[in-house]
């Protein structure tokens, strides 16, 4: 009797955790997929310490993949060319259901939140200090996959002011990044952009930009951090081994990343973005 009861114990715990039970040896080269948020050559600089130090922990060697876009890295997962990706969270929610993605850890932030901020900025003195000043003007969403970039201010136009875009502004462009929505907003090429607090901070340290070139006219509530994520065939005993080397991995490897850290989290953390994308599915139809 104890026996069955540990057993049934133990595969409860399984199907808590969220991630598909699998044997096998771990991958000899595993490839981590991040999403464009500055240019690739700087996003290489600011994973170099962290696959470095997961190859060292793991005995196996890490390879970043980059993509010109958030698609790029959920088919690059759906057709295995990547192992683990760094997704946002609407991102996440995408790859999850086309590409077999579990989320494993999220980002903790420099002030200890475990969590992040979209918000709309626009060019100090513009002007332009609300978005009732941006009527007719040019706003850049970043990238139709973004959370912070487009489905979380794309819920505030549509569910709390009623606006739908396209018809409020005089031209809706996606820039790409959050780098050069960011850039945009401060060379005029736009009037307004939405990003979010973790990349703004990011672009700034790099001394591309200062806290002094742009207004923040809104800020969303606190959204889930963006997650690590494992494709779903990957061994067990090694997706576990990787999410303990995550949650223990020292912030000085972290510094380029802006962030301090990583939690735990699991698939249903993402759940209130479902919900998002789904409110706004039934607005638009």
């Amino acid at each position: 009797m104890f026996r069955k009861v540990i057993a049934v114990c133990l595969v409860g715990w399984i199907f808590m955790i969220g991630i598909p039970l699998l044997a096998g040896e771990a991958p000899k080269v595993v490839r981590i997929g991040v999403i464009p948020t500055v240019s690739s050559t700087e996003v290489s600089e600011m994973w170099k310490p962290v696959l470095k130090y997961l190859s060292h922990r793991l005995g196996v060697r890490f390879r970043l993949y980059t993509a010109s876009d958030y698609a790029g890295i959920i088919e690059a997962m759906r057709f295995k060319k990547i192992e683990v990706a760094y997704f946002g969270p609407k991102s996440y929610v995408e790859a999850h259901d086309r590409a077999n993605a579990w989320a494993i850890v999220r980002e903790k932030g420099l002030d200890g939140s475990t969590g992040y901020y979209s918000i709309i900025i626009t060019k100090k003195d513009s002007g332009l200090s609300s978005i009732r000043d941006l009527r007719g003007k040019v706003f850049a969403f970043n990238d139709p996959n973004s959370t912070s970039g487009y489905l979380v201010p794309m819920s505030y136009f549509l569910t709390k002011l009623n606006i739908v875009p396209e018809e409020y502004f005089s031209r809706v462009i996606f820039s790409g990044s959050h780098e050069a929505s960011i850039m945009a907003v401060k060379t005029g090429k736009v009037d307004a952009a939405s990003t979010n607090n973790l990349d703004l901070a990011r672009v700034i340290s790099f001394g591309k930009a200062s806290k002094e070139d742009f207004n923040v006219i809104w800020r969303s509530k606190l959204i889930p951090g963006a997650p690590i994520a494992v494709r779903g065939d990957l061994p067990y005993d090694f997706v576990q081994k990787l999410r303990k080397a995550f949650l223990e991995i020292p912030s000085r490897v972290l510094k380029g990343l802006r962030i301090t850290g990583y939690v735990q989290t699991d698939d249903s953390d993402y759940d209130p973005i479902r919900e998002i994308k789904e409110v706004i599915k039934q607005i638009k139809k």
